[in-house]
């Protein structure tokens, strides 16, 4: 008659498999590091579905202009200059990680789709340490429009930003003529202000 095994024994047996058992999930999650190395661009793989941004002129300065800055694409594209940039344009600054900007996600999206080319929009992902979830964010809210990315504050001072959501409403010469310092409650809201600072019409 074999010998039943004592509860010590079994308790042994299994922690020894609890044991392999975790040794063997490492050793997976080992073997899938390399794929989850970020791309030498810093760019996240799925930066592609992203608008692409444009090539923009370089101009000379104007007075109240958008910041002196070059900030790299969230997406595919060259860096963009600011201060090169005309309107009529709204420049949003966003975060993935900013609750008020989810909430008026869908109003500038609506606004890029009813005024079409008659208003130019880019966003900036602001202060963002995962742009793998800025792409996603942004993609999921169709904002089919350019983003780049400032990770270094360097527009805080030239926007006097104390943290997203802003909206910056520039002119056909780059003149920075308001600068709406809070979230979008409504449709009509955002509209408004359109054709009251821009005098854009749809």
């Amino acid at each position: 008659m074999t010998k039943p095994s004592s509860p010590r024994t079994t308790f042994r047996h299994a922690a020894l498999i609890g044991v392999l058992v975790a040794c063997g999930l490492l050793l997976a999650a080992c073997g899938d590091q390399k794929a989850a190395t970020p791309p030498a661009d810093g760019k996240p793989q799925a930066a592609g579905q992203l608008v692409p941004c444009p090539s923009v002129e370089s101009r000379p300065p104007v007075a109240n202009a958008l910041p002196d800055v070059s900030l790299p694409c969230l997406g595919d594209g060259p860096d963009i200059r600011l201060s090169d940039l005309r309107g009529p344009l709204l420049v949003n600054v966003w975060a993935q990680w900013c609750g008020p900007c989810r909430k008026e996600a869908p109003y500038l999206a609506e606004l890029h789709v009813k005024a079409g080319d008659k208003v130019k929009l880019i966003g900036i992902d602001y202060i963002d340490t995962r742009p793998d979830l800025a792409v996603k964010f942004a993609v999921d809210q169709q904002w089919d429009y350019p983003h780049v990315a400032d990770r270094d504050k360097q527009v805080q001072q030239g926007l006097k930003i104390g943290g997203p959501p802003l909206t910056a409403f520039v002119d056909a010469k780059g003149a920075v003529v308001y600068v709406h310092r809070a979230p979008f409650t409504s449709q009509q809201e955002l509209d408004q202000l359109v054709r009251e600072k821009l005098g854009v019409t749809w």
